[in-house]
This record gives C-alpha cells, structure tokens and sequence, in this order.
C-alpha cells in the first residue's frame, strides 16, 4: 500500500476538483493576515454584545440600588441622625429622600463599611420580600442552566478556534493506490422511488475496482416503484448488484440492515441512504482508513444538493457545514469521539460484532453504533474531503418530523449508555467530549427551560437580573445552541467553505434556531411520556422527497466529475 502526495493523488483522482476544493480551504494554509480579517467581523460584533449586556447590567443594577421612599409626597420627615460609621438618611418636602454617606464608607466591592456594595447586596436579598425557599431554588436552577451554557459555548468556541488556527487532521485522504478489499454497499430505501435510481447510478460509476465491490440495494417494504427500478438495475447490471427485498418484520433503518448483513460479503460494510450520490473516488476514500487495524467505523461529509430551493434548504446547508466542516473535523483534530452518521460511512463487520450488531430498537442506530464502538476500544474517523450529496427537507413540516426522530434517537441513546460511559476506561478527555455530545438534544430543552426560570426571576424582581445574569443567558443561549451548531461555528464553516454570500443568511437561522427548539423540546416530552411512561410502540416517519429532474442532472454530473452540484451550475 504506497501513500502519494495529496496533489499527485488528486490529480489522478476522478474526485480531483473536491481535493482541490478541500485544500483551498485548509485552516493551516491560511495566511494570519486573512485569518485575523475573517475573524474581524464576528468578533466586532461579539464585542458590541458583550458592550450592551454590561451597560444593560450596569443600568439594571443603578435602578435596584436606588433607594426608595415609604412616606407620601408632600410629608416632611425628621432627619435621621447618622450613628457612628453608617449613613444617615433625610426626605425633604418634595418626598426625594438623600443619603448622607460617611466619608469612612466603603465603594467597592467587598470594601469596609456598612456603606459596600456587596453588604448592601447581602442585605437586599436578605429582605427582599418574595425572597422565599421556592425562589432560591429557582435562582439555583438558573445558574445550573447558565453553567451548561457556558460549557458548550466553550465547546463550540474551541473547535472553531482549532478550525481556524490549527490544519486538518486527514492521515488517510491520500491513499490511492491498495490493495483493496472487497466491499459490500447497502443502499437503504424505503418508498425511495424518487431517488433510489440517482445513487445505484452513481455507485455503478465509482472508481472502486468492480470485481471488489458489492452493491446491494435494500429495499424496506416499500409500496411504491422503488422494487422495480431496482429490479431493473439487476437485470442490466447482474454480476454487480444483488438486491434484497424485505417484505416484513420491525420497521425502521436499522431493522431493515439487521437482517441485510447476511447478504454481505467482505468485512467492510458501506452504507448509503437512497437519496444521497457519492463521487466517483468516495468509496477508496472511506475504505482507506480501514487498513488501520484499530478503526472500527468511517464518516464523510453530508452537502445538500437542493440548497438552492428555498429558505429553509439554505439554513440546512449552513447547519451542515457547521456540523461537518468545524464540529465533526474538529473532532477528529483533537482525537475525542466523531459521530458515525449511518450514512456516507463504513463500519467493519468485525467490530459491529463485537458491539452487538445492529439494534432495531432504537430511532438514532448511528449514535448508538459510535458509543458502542467507543466503548469496547475501536475508533471512528471523520474524513472531511470525503463528500457526499443529499437532499435536505424543502418544507418546514418534513424538517420538524425529521429532527424530532433525531432528537429522541439520539435521547434514547442517551438514556442507554450515560452511565457506561462515566465508569467506562477512557481518557478523562475523551469521556468528556462524549457526554456532551450525547447532551446535544438535552440543551434545547435546557434552553427553554431557563427560558421559563428568568421569567419568573423577572416577575418576582430578583436581584438576580441586576447582575446581568439574563443578559448573559441571553448571549449563551445562542452561541451554544444555535440551530444545533452554534451560530460561530457556521460562520467560520462557510468562511472556510468560501461561500462568503452565505453570510447574509445567518440572522435568519434565528428562525430555524426557534423551530429546532420547540421540536426537540417536544420531541423529549414526547420520549419520556409516551415511550417510557406509557411504552407506546417505536414509530419511525418516513422523510418526504422533493427532487426534481434537473437537481438529479446537475448531482449525478458533479459526482461524476467529484465536483459539487454548485460548482457544476457555476461552469
């Protein structure tokens, strides 16, 4: 097995346009003359928030210092004689009452005197009169919302910074020539008639050796037309493709490759969704890294091929690129734990064995199948050049359906492998990363929770908010929630990605930053009272399909050239 050059490789490399794509936006090839003016922007813009939240928390703090009058207007009170040390008060006709502070005072915080901030702070609280047990609770839960908060911003805050600073981890993207081994592809498809025809097209072009590699397309029950186009790709193609027809049993992806891995052959699995289309160099791509012998599972990168269809497919193209380009890689950077997608990746039937195979059971089977690998001591890579082409939602409708049966996937992982983590044998690092990223779909729900709790801090005048503590919820809020990647990593994706135009359509993933928590925060109560209350049966809903003729054109074209859709259009 010979390494070549990166550029030797993609010049011999049908997916040679994506290579050359993938290294113009290499973090470490950037000069830090343009990395300081990419960065000007969105740190200006940082710095005027942070200025409004401490002149907001500066006035909100004046008014709950300035003191109060009990006495009506009009009503002269006798002067207060000041006792030794402390103020003396006055109120004169008009009803202004004065403070008459000792110079011995103290004006910092925490400075001698009865006079300090911090004693009158104390003492404010300490009086306040719906300052009761239930409120300190409630102003305890908040600052337990504010922490976790501030972590993953912190989280999302150094992967972009490791995104923008530091090179890109690829140790098998140039391997070109192998001796490869034989690969099995299950295309999974579940009334895919759509699309299905666009990804066997695609897989039959790749520049994987043909006598090596396996096509089988599944076909889950499906009512529609997707049996007989498949049906006529075998009869056109027979030594190449070998179908399997799942006419019953369990619902759902994972049950459907549950009972398709008898028909593999080879110890590499690779698995499509029907609506995606690979390059042409995709498959050696996901294939390399397993010549290591301690990688249990590889993942590529997702890029919407409908992104110009409307609103909502360019927030999604801008999720994606946050998600793939700065989470996912960043992860793979630092060598804590990247996420196996269950599509657009490959898993080693070895190592699928050892964690137990596929479970039909739960909703999110690839989060499940990368805790499981992590556990038992194999790896998962994340190849950032390897791209791959989806559809993304085109309607608000099919968007909420999809996320909500991500989020109770993912929770129902959660629930499942928590406590194997914590006592598990791993780099305290590595642990880490691991429960926050199984937190993922939790802090939505945290989200409007703490929602909830500085409303009712406002209502009751807690002391709380002359702290600024809401305006720095308020702040955290978006920067470590975001539309499920926070808002600073899209931005340092798409300015990796070159698609500076983008840029324009960030405040609008305020929108989908709304929906995204309404759905998962609905979708968790849904999982904890219908699933684990009442044990409701497991339902899986199917993602509607949009593609139209000329997006399948456009994205078969590109896999074939190893270029983008986009860039196809833009020739």
């Amino acid at each position: 097995m010979a390494r070549q050059n990166i550029d030797d490789a993609a010049s011999r490399d049908p997916m040679a346009s994506a290579a050359r794509r993938g290294l113009a936006r290499e973090p470490g090839l950037l000069a830090p003359g343009r990395i300081r003016h990419r960065l000007a922007r969105p740190v200006t813009l940082i710095g005027r928030l942070v200025l409004v939240a401490l002149v907001a928390s500066a006035a909100a703090r004046a008014q709950a210092e300035t003191p109060r009058s009990d006495s009506p207007p009009g009503v002269a009170t006798a002067p207060v004689e000041p006792t030794p040390g402390a103020p003396a008060a006055t109120v004169d006709p008009a009803g202004t009452l004065t403070l008459l502070r000792p110079a011995n005072a103290g004006l910092a915080l925490g400075g001698p005197g009865d006079g300090s901030l911090a004693e009158r702070f104390l003492k404010r609280r300490s009086t306040h009169p719906n300052d009761g047990l239930w409120l300190r609770l409630v102003r305890g839960l908040f600052w337990c919302v504010l922490a976790l908060l501030a972590i993953y911003t912190a989280r999302h805050w150094l992967f972009t910074v490791n995104r923008l600073f530091r090179p890109t981890r690829a140790p098998y993207i140039d391997i070109d020539n192998a001796d490869w081994p034989l690969v099995t592809v299950f295309v999974a498809a579940h009334d895919e008639e759509a699309v299905v025809a666009h990804c066997i097209e695609a897989l039959l072009d790749v520049s994987y050796p043909p006598d090596r590699l396996r096509i089988v397309p599944v076909n889950d029950r499906s009512q529609d037309r997707t049996a007989e186009i498949i049906e006529d790709f075998r009869t056109r193609h027979p030594t190449r493709i070998s179908p399997f027809h799942r006419v019953d049993g369990k619902p759902g992806k994972a049950a459907a490759l549950k009972d398709a891995m008898a028909y593999a052959e080879g110890e590499i699995v690779i698995i499509f969704d029907a609506d995606y289309i690979p390059g042409r160099g995709l498959i050696k791509q996901l294939v390399a890294p397993f010549f290591d012998p301690e990688i249990g599972a590889v993942m590529g990168r997702v890029i919407p091929l409908n992104a110009d269809s409307n609103l909502l497919t360019r927030l999604l193209e801008l999720e994606r690129s946050g998600g793939y380009q700065v989470d996912q890689q960043a992860r793979m950077n630092l060598s804590l734990v990247p996420q196996f997608g269950g599509t657009v990746g490959g898993i080693r039937r070895c190592a699928m064995d050892a964690a137990g195979g596929w479970h039909d059971d739960i909703l999110a089977e690839d989060t499940d199948i990368t805790y499981r690998l992590l556990l038992r001591g194999w790896k998962t890579v994340y190849q950032n050049r390897s791209e791959c082409y989806e559809e993304v939602p085109e309607a608000w409708l099919t968007r909420i359906r999809q996320i909500k049966r991500w989020s109770k996937g993912h929770n129902q992982t959660l629930a499942r492998r928590l406590r194997e983590l914590l006592v598990a044998p791993l780099p305290w690092r590595t642990k880490f990363d691991g429960l926050l990223l199984l937190g993922v779909f939790v802090m939505p729900s945290v989200l409007v929770f703490g929602s909830f709790l500085a409303l009712i801090l406002y209502f009751t005048n807690s002391t709380l908010l002359a702290n600024g503590a809401v305006a720095l919820f308020a702040a955290a809020a978006c920067g470590s929630v975001g539309n499920l990647a926070a808002f600073f990593e899209i931005v340092a994706a798409v300015k990796l990605d070159g698609n500076n135009r983008r840029l324009r359509l960030i405040p609008f993933n305020l929108l989908g930053f709304i929906v995204s928590c309404l759905s998962i925060s609905r979708a968790t109560w849904d999982l904890v009272i219908n699933d684990w209350l009442f044990r409701k049966e497991l339902k899986w809903d199917k993602t509607t399909r949009f593609r139209r003729g000329d997006q399948a054109a456009t994205a078969v074209a590109g896999a074939a050239v190893g270029a983008g859709p986009r860039d196809v259009r833009e020739r």
